[in-house]
């Protein structure tokens, strides 16, 4: 495929049809085209007033918790320098958003959605989740404004992730567990747009991740830049200087895009995102779209896809439920093919062992969709000199994955 020229600006995407390049776009259905564009001006006008992101802000104060926590993760820095060259071993810095209500990220994308589905008059919410914590947040927000909230998760994901299940249903949101294709998270997207398309008029769906037809990716990339925005002003703060180097974990990618996004014009902030190799890209049995994939339409967007010879959608793998979906942002697919992000791969092994040493060094138990970035930072960390400044976002806990390593790990702690 052809490199598109490097832009002036890495920053100023979406055009107006949604497009970041060749990708994203609005391939949606004619009952939902209304629906996208009623959001696309509600998120227009939304931007545009004062009084809606000062409410946020103060929501994200006082009930998020935020501004997370930069944290200098000291034990796990001289573990890594002691395994590396003299003079070498990044300082590693944890964005701690596990430290947010509700346990991740996904929180500061879904309070920016429910403001505006009360703004737009939609008294029903639903949401599609993998790993519970999209569904989590958004049953959460609905209790707090008295909203219905129906989740659609896998039903594979429904057994790997009971304790958010529980949590979920504890918050008055009604689980619905799918029971199509791998019962996965792609499964769990695909009827949540059926149940959009029947139930038009009521109905606000909330999108976990930047996927999805636009607006979505681009305005939960706003939602999420606070993560980034953030992070420049505690690293200038604590070290006079922005970061050279910032790690994310890449399911959908909505971590990974509000962590990179207001840093991606600052050229020598080096950037890689990490997707889940699972078995092994090799083996078929991954969910590392970029490495493994190719451009293609789902769910709206026109990403690259994991695919068979025939151009349907493979099953994905990774221990993960957030990071088992065979497509990633269309923003994350531009990025890559400029190549101003740097996008690696983990395995389910390598993250099981990341989640081991991290809770060990540091006393943080990190959800399994982290564990895969820290995987990768156990190996740019030490091929970086000591004065490296690398910031990792910790962007969920592993309470969550706790029943699920357990089983996995057995007698091996």
């Amino acid at each position: 495929m052809t490199i598109a020229p490097t832009p002036n600006s890495f920053r100023t995407g979406p055009d107006e049809r949604g497009r970041f390049g060749i990708f994203g776009g609005r391939f949606v259905a004619e009952t939902l085209m209304p629906l996208i564009l009623d959001l696309e001006t509600a998120y227009a006008e939304a931007k545009a007033d004062p009084s809606f992101q000062a409410e946020m802000d103060g929501y994200l104060t006082h009930y998020v918790g935020r501004p997370s926590p930069l944290y200098f993760a000291e034990r796990l820095t001289t573990y890594l320098r002691e395994r590396s060259a003299p003079g070498h071993g990044a300082k590693v810095y944890f964005k701690r958003d596990e430290l947010n209500h509700t346990g991740s990220h996904k929180v500061n994308n879904v309070l920016g959605q429910i403001m505006l589905a009360r703004r737009m008059g939609k008294p029903r919410i639903i949401a599609e989740t993998g790993a519970g914590q999209h569904g989590v947040a958004t049953a959460t927000l609905c209790a707090r404004f008295g909203l219905k909230c129906v989740v659609y998760m896998g039903a594979v994901d429904v057994a790997r992730q009971a304790p958010n299940v529980f949590r979920m249903k504890m918050l008055g949101a009604e689980v619905i567990p799918v029971q199509s294709g791998t019962k996965t998270l792609k499964d769990a997207m695909n009827e949540a747009l059926r149940d959009w398309v029947t139930n038009v008029s009521d109905t606000f769906y909330c999108i976990g991740t930047v996927a999805g037809p636009h607006p979505y990716p681009g305005m939960v990339r706003d939602f999420q830049s606070i993560i980034g925005r953030e992070t420049r002003e505690q690293m200038l703060a604590v070290e006079g200087r922005l970061p050279d180097s910032l790690v994310a974990c890449i399911g959908g990618g909505s971590n990974a895009m509000g962590l990179f996004h207001p840093l991606l014009d600052d050229r020598e902030v080096e950037m890689y995102g990490v997707e889940a190799a699972g078995h092994g890209v090799s083996s078929g049995l991954h969910a590392a779209s970029l490495t493994g994939g190719r451009p293609g339409v789902l769910h709206g967007n026109r990403t690259y896809l994991l695919q068979d010879a025939d151009g349907q959608i493979a099953d994905a793998h990774s221990i993960s439920a957030g990071l088992d979906y065979p497509g990633i942002g269309p923003e994350h697919a531009w990025l890559h093919e400029l190549g101003r992000v740097t996008y690696l791969s983990a395995t389910d092994q390598e993250a099981l062992e990341a989640f081991k040493l991290c809770s060990m060094l540091e006393g943080i138990i990190p959800a399994l969709e982290p564990a895969h970035a820290l995987a990768k930072v156990m190996e740019i960390a030490p091929t970086k000199p000591s004065d490296h400044l690398l910031v990792v976002n910790l962007c969920g806990r592993g309470d969550k994955d706790i029943p699920q390593v357990a089983e996995i790990l057995g007698t091996q702690l």
